[in-house]
């Protein structure tokens, strides 16, 4: 059984749209600071393509293409490129650019901002560097109980946008007793992606008994999926590539459901549906928890 919504988000295909344009706009090579988007299949097709990918700025020659990934990066990075006369393709998502502006509005109006996600996640180095004297990042509901602000009475909360909404909120429910003032933003950081898919999954895990989710081991939305189908106690395993399908367990499992991050490719997952065809499991799409109409225009540069 195939879950729907699936795979690619109007974010990620913007920025791996924003590379191929920038691959027909510019001489190569071109550079994309940090994976584009967190997919292997992704990455290596557009690295034999001709963009190199690169941890730090002084690997792209002065006066080069420089594109920023879905995630995001710091205002420090930002003046880094431009100072070394970098073109810039910001394809940053932008529902990641509405928290990057919220954290800016918060801070001018002296706010500490508690902001819960992963630490060390690109998107959220991105987004508490906006404002790094003012963001405090926390991950759980343990952290949230003893986070220390300097006043209590002025506090907000952001999200990244790759998170669980039910775990979320668990967390944003102990911020709300602790901190009676606290505020938010008029909508939902979480991604509307991420939650079609999330609940996709839900819907799949109560048909199956097994739930393959196709994408990156340093996916966080990816990561979110196993975690929900798990939740919901259903066996659920990562799959990033064919490789690990060849030596998974099926003893005892009929019935296989099948999903995909949103930085993965349909591609993969037509290979996958091949593979488990080959074993026996018949291809069933499970009716659409959510119709997604959401598209983005690509970066300025790139636009005709």
């Amino acid at each position: 059984m195939v879950a729907f919504p699936r795979g690619f988000c109007a974010g990620v295909r913007r920025a791996v749209d924003a590379v191929e344009a920038a691959l027909l706009r510019f001489p190569p090579p071109i550079y994309c600071y940090n994976e584009i988007v967190h997919n292997r299949q992704v990455v290596d097709r557009l690295t034999e393509k001709g963009v190199v990918f690169v941890l730090d700025l002084d690997e792209v020659p002065r006066g080069g293409v420089v594109l920023f990934s879905a995630h995001g990066v710091t205002p420090q990075l930002r003046d880094d490129a431009r100072q070394r006369g970098l073109t810039v393709i910001d394809a940053t998502c932008p529902f990641v650019a509405k928290v990057h502006a919220e954290v800016r509005q918060f801070a001018r109006d002296a706010h500490t901002i508690v902001l819960i996600g992963k630490r060390g996640h690109e998107e959220v180095v991105g987004v508490a560097g906006e404002a790094p004297d003012h963001v405090i990042v926390v991950q759980d509901s343990d952290e949230a109980r003893v986070v220390d602000v300097p006043d209590p009475s002025r506090v907000a909360v952001l999200m990244q946008t790759t998170l669980s909404q039910s775990e979320a909120g668990l967390v944003l429910d102990v911020l709300r007793e602790r901190f009676p003032t606290l505020k938010t933003p008029s909508t939902s950081d979480i991604c509307y992606a991420t939650t079609n898919r999330q609940e996709a999954v839900r819907q799949l895990a109560e048909e199956v008994e097994l739930v393959l989710v196709l994408g990156a081991r340093n996916s966080a939305n990816t990561n979110r999926l196993v975690e929900v189908a798990r939740k919901s106690g259903t066996r659920a395993e990562l799959l990033p590539d064919l490789e690990t399908l060849t030596s998974m367990d099926f003893d005892g499992v009929s019935r296989v459901g099948v999903t995909a991050g949103a930085s993965t490719p349909e591609s993969f997952l037509e290979e996958v549906m091949a593979a488990l065809a080959v074993q026996g499991f018949d291809p069933v799409s499970l009716s659409p928890v959510a119709e997604e109409s959401v598209t983005f225009a690509l970066p300025p540069p790139l636009r005709p």
